[in-house]
């Protein structure tokens, strides 16, 4: 399992936990303070492996000689 698969994992137990309503107030203001970070962590690494990637050029686009 990959580190964003974990991170996406976890946030889904999160949000499952959350909805039952069974949380004292500070375990759920934890528990949502968690899912903030772990949504940046995985906002930085999508965008950190979107530029990793090297775009292909779209079928059909011309390089520019230069």
């Amino acid at each position: 399992m990959s580190e964003l698969d974990a991170m996406a994992a976890e946030l889904e137990r999160a949000a499952e936990l959350l909805r039952t309503g069974d949380l004292d107030h500070d375990r759920a203001a934890a528990l949502v303070e968690r899912c903030a970070d772990l949504a940046t962590a995985l906002g930085s690494e999508l965008e950190r492996e979107s530029r990793a990637v090297p775009a292909e050029p779209v079928p059909g686009q011309e390089r520019l000689v230069q």
